[in-house]
């Protein structure tokens, strides 16, 4: 998994063969600056976009393989011994909308079964925005296999790049959505004035304070009003929408503390919306590490148990990818991957192209 933060390749050897599943190995590749800004760059109009992301998709594909490589080393696991890589790729467009509807995830999928000697596994998201749907989010489904309680009502929070949550219901009822930025704006703004890729711990953010006009105003986004299913992405949240609502006189550490604020009040209005009678709130990702976020959303969710996915045996860190390597399962198996009401797709659909080794 690459996903919407831009910071690296998280890499998991899954073990479905038990119950539960288990993840015995993790490997972590991180992006250079360089690419990091290259892939960044993609996000916007530019001049040759095709030469450039077909270029960035083959040098992606082996630092792909490069950590799949190191995952195999560090585990001692050969190749032929592992059924399919899922491979979710970088995505740099994400457009579900009805007069669009397309989205765009770098990498060779092709070249990956080259370089590895393994099956691939990828383009999991097309085949539900071509049926109707968001194509997004698709961890709910694994969610729901791994989490489910028949006793409480549980959510999953994802915060990455873009948070997104998962609501399971004793009854068996799924739910999700992306609720709005995760990481992504604060990341943007403490690399821009500060030179750092994020805010370790939320330290930054919290010597700040919140800006209530701002933070008023970046609420005022239609998206936040929008009713599931939804998903959104660097097309709508991004550095040049947060500076066009600056009056150019804020202190930066509060524009970050105002940012932070803004995902913790659009994840818990999610959860208040369209959990109310969640007890468990259990949060993944690279936001379940910031110590600053997870305070102020567990005041935000005042007699809710918020805790993150380490306490029911998954780590944070790692459950996304775990989570495309289950939907690489479901493809091989010929399972559908996608649940209608969550995405809003036609109906249950097969998900992956499948490229064998």
């Amino acid at each position: 998994m690459s996903g919407t933060s831009l910071d690296g390749i998280d890499v998991v050897l899954a073990d479905f063969g038990l119950s539960p599943p288990s993840l015995p190995y993790t490997f972590y590749l991180p992006y250079d600056e360089n690419l990091r800004q290259q892939l960044l760059n993609l996000h916007y109009l530019g001049d040759n976009e095709l030469h450039r992301a077909a270029m960035l998709s083959n040098e992606l594909t082996q630092r792909y393989a490069d950590a799949v490589v190191g995952l195999l080393n560090k585990s001692g696991i050969e190749p032929y011994n592992v059924t399919a890589i899922g491979c979710h790729g970088q995505t740099v467009r994400h457009c579900p909308q009805p007069e669009k509807r397309y989205t765009i995830q770098l990498g060779n999928a092709a070249l990956l079964a080259e370089l590895t000697g393994i099956t691939v596994v990828t383009d999991f998201r097309s085949r539900d925005i071509a049926a109707g749907g968001q194509g997004a989010p698709l961890v709910p489904k694994f969610h729901q296999a791994l989490f489910a309680d028949p006793r409480n009502h549980r959510v999953v929070v994802n915060i990455g790049g873009i948070s997104n949550l998962t609501s399971l219901t004793p009854t068996g009822e799924v739910t999700g959505f992306d609720c709005g930025p995760g990481n992504l704006l604060m990341d943007a703004w403490c690399l821009h004035h500060l030179g750092k890729a994020y805010d370790e711990n939320g330290i930054w953010a919290g010597s700040g304070k919140v800006i209530p006009v701002l933070l008023e105003k970046l609420l005022m986004l239609q998206y936040f009003s929008l009713s599931p299913p939804k998903s959104t992405g660097r097309e709508v949240f991004n550095l040049s929408w947060v500076e066009n609502c600056l009056s150019g006189d804020e202190k930066p550490e509060d524009v970050q503390t105002t940012l932070l604020q803004l995902t913790v009040t659009t994840i818990s209005e999610s959860v208040l919306t369209y959990c109310q009678n969640a007890v468990e709130i259990y949060l993944c990702g690279g936001g379940a590490r910031n110590g600053e976020l997870v305070d102020r959303l567990r005041a935000a969710l005042p007699g809710k148990k918020v805790e993150l996915t380490d306490v029911l045996g998954v780590d944070a860190d790692w459950l996304e990818a775990f989570a495309f390597a289950w939907l690489a399962q479901q493809a091989i198996l010929g399972v559908p991957g996608n649940l209608p009401n969550v995405t809003g797709a036609k109906g249950a659909r097969l998900l992956g192209a499948i490229y064998q080794a």
